[in-house]
């Protein structure tokens, strides 16, 4: 009789086989996207980060699972990100570099100039894109498993990943606190009246429990460290393997192909 250990912090896959991104190796999901990522830091134009942005959409949309607050974010928080960026650098561009293109808008002397909407908004699209492929892993992959696999995939010593994980669970766990504290502050009526003033004189009677809170907890988390032997040997028996599949593979050679057909639709350094 087998016996498979589940990890408590890892989220569950999704039962549609549809949603493919979250049973591949956190690794597949970030080779995938480096090429694309590398290049959008020096391409220029417009089209090429807009096509790439349009790619990673697409393969969130239907490898991911998604809760209506992320689909929210990527339908409308993003692009009205992007846009505002753009328009601000557009703004921003030195207009004797861009005087000879057309004038877009023109307020008393001021004129803004169609190349200066061209760098703005192919500057936010570049940023948009890479935050979209970024997506692709950080949507879909838990820190627990995203560890395993640099130590199993990459060698990295279990001694550095580990303590980066535990690091990391440190976050929610200031949250806790942080919403223990409060609730404590507002029981007993320690809530310091309204205003700005009031807010901050808040903010700094949190600072000392907070601390403390976490003084208790890095000490626990270190004697149950030391209690498994952590450092003690070279190498761990991992509680569940993170393989490296087919599967990763063929999805890192369909990402790096489509990408490379992208690019060579466009070759965005054709011109100019």
């Amino acid at each position: 009789m087998s016996v498979t250990a589940a990890d408590p912090f890892a989220r569950a896959l999704p039962t549609s086989p549809v949603r493919f991104l979250h049973r591949l190796n956190p690794l597949a999901k970030l080779a995938a996207v480096i090429p694309a990522t590398v290049v959008l830091v020096f391409v220029r134009d417009l089209v090429t980060p807009l096509a790439f942005l349009v790619l990673a959409y697409a393969v969130l949309l239907v490898g991911a699972r998604l809760s209506g607050r992320m689909l929210a974010i990527l339908l409308l928080a993003v692009p009205a990100v992007i846009a505002l960026i753009g328009c601000g650098f557009s703004l921003w561009t030195d207009a004797s570099l861009i005087d000879t293109t057309p004038v877009m808008l023109q307020i008393g002397g001021w004129r803004l100039y169609a190349g200066a909407l061209a760098i703005g908004f192919a500057t936010a699209l570049r940023f948009g894109a890479i935050i979209a492929l970024a997506l692709l892993a950080g949507l879909t992959t838990t820190g627990p498993d995203l560890v395993r696999s640099f130590v199993q995939q990459l060698r990295v010593p279990y001694r550095i990943g580990y303590t980066a994980l535990a690091a990391f669970r440190f976050v929610p766990r200031f949250a806790h606190e942080l919403d223990v504290i409060r609730q404590a502050h507002r029981v007993r009526g320690a809530h310091g009246g309204r205003g700005p003033f009031a807010a901050v004189a808040r903010w700094l009677g949190y600072i000392v429990p907070l601390l403390a809170g976490a003084i208790r907890h890095a000490e626990r988390v270190a004697l149950a460290m030391d209690a498994r032997a952590f450092g003690a040997h070279p190498d761990r028996t991992e509680r569940y393997d993170v393989p490296f599949r087919t599967r990763d593979t063929v999805f890192v050679l369909l990402f790096w192909a489509v990408s490379a057909i992208v690019l060579a639709l466009l070759f965005p350094w054709g011109t100019g």
